[in-house]
């Protein structure tokens, strides 16, 4: 029997096979399959996440924690863990990818980050990994390994290899100087959705306890879509007081803070450039390629602020980003 079929009796043991319309939804970046399933006049979504490519176990662990501190996200109906196939609540179609040119956006976004600073303050639970120098440097070396090594077919001369160094010990010592907080870890336009006038989450299943501004930096500095810079600093600025008047900070200035929301965007950004490429290169999924220049172009411009850092932002811009360029020309981008 394949899979699908497996999927289909699953489905069959909860709703008559007679009356259910099945159809396919767009893959994410991960191994998960999602299907929107239409019974009489109602609507679920069914995720496909075989146990063999996917732990199952944080989605379901932390769907009941972040569930019961009240935020909205996909409620799980009906399971098969040891298959891996879920049916879930629909919570409609509508991204804050979908609303980013409606004139409320400012707000949206304000409404947002106090959200992010509620998740923020979500007890930590045993499915929360810690946010770690060793997980933190695992994930910017994706951008070595994958983007550097693999992509561009570059090999580091012993100059690049310690400006490398330098700049990754410095963004590693930044993040872990931070308030530690629950954090999502991937909180941008297309894992939060509009449903019946309220924000919803979704993927949160990566949840880690992790960085103060890793969240703010997800949202407000997006691989697929760039705030204008005054509009940008408006909601740092408000995301600085909220987070104030939420309790997660406390003495430091505003320097300090946007010193921690520009280094951590920094390592968001070079391993999200590295996952767009391990996304075409492992997975054969080229949707993401047209990502990669924005990102890196946002690490050239903030590392570029930085004195510490302008060595990284001159290496990705003069020899980096030339070898992207020319790779996505060969692949027709």
């Amino acid at each position: 029997m394949t899979r699908f079929e497996s999927l289909q009796q699953f489905i069959n043991t909860h709703f008559s096979e007679q009356s259910c319309a099945l159809n396919a939804i767009t893959a994410d970046a991960s191994f998960r399959r999602y299907y929107r399933l239409n019974f009489e006049n109602k609507s679920f979504i069914v995720m496909d996440s075989d146990p063999k490519k996917v732990n199952n176990v944080p989605y379901i662990a932390l769907n009941k924690v972040f569930s019961e501190q009240g935020f909205l996200l996909p409620s799980i109906i009906y399971s098969d863990e040891q298959q891996g196939f879920f049916i879930l609540s629909d919570l409609g179609s509508t991204h804050l990818a979908d609303l980013l040119d409606d004139a409320n956006r400012s707000e949206y976004y304000q409404q947002l980050i106090s959200l992010s600073a509620k998740w923020a303050k979500t007890p930590k639970a045993p499915a929360m990994n810690p946010y770690d120098s060793d997980f933190i440097a695992l994930e910017l070396d994706i951008f070595k390994n994958w983007l550097v090594n693999d992509f561009i077919s570059a090999e580091l001369s012993t100059e690049q290899q310690n400006i490398w160094q330098t700049s990754t010990s410095l963004l590693i010592n930044t993040l872990l100087e931070q308030p530690t907080v629950t954090m999502h870890r991937d909180y941008h336009s297309r894992n939060i959705m509009r449903c019946e006038q309220q924000w919803a989450i979704i993927d949160y299943q990566d949840a880690v306890q992790g960085p103060l501004c890793y969240d703010l930096v997800s949202l407000l500095r997006d691989c697929y879509f760039k705030l204008p810079n005054d509009e940008l600093t408006h909601l740092l600025e408000f995301g600085y007081d909220e987070f104030k008047r939420q309790g997660l900070i406390t003495n430091e200035s505003f320097a300090q803070f946007k010193y921690w929301f520009d280094l951590t965007g920094l390592q968001r950004h070079l391993k999200a450039a590295g996952i767009f490429c391990r996304l075409y290169l492992r997975d054969g999924k080229k949707g993401y390629l047209a990502n990669i220049l924005p990102t890196l172009e946002y690490v050239i411009e903030v590392a570029a602020q930085y004195p510490e850092l302008y060595d990284l932002s001159d290496w990705i811009k003069a020899s980096v980003m030339p070898k992207v360029q020319q790779r996505l020309k060969e692949e027709q981008l």
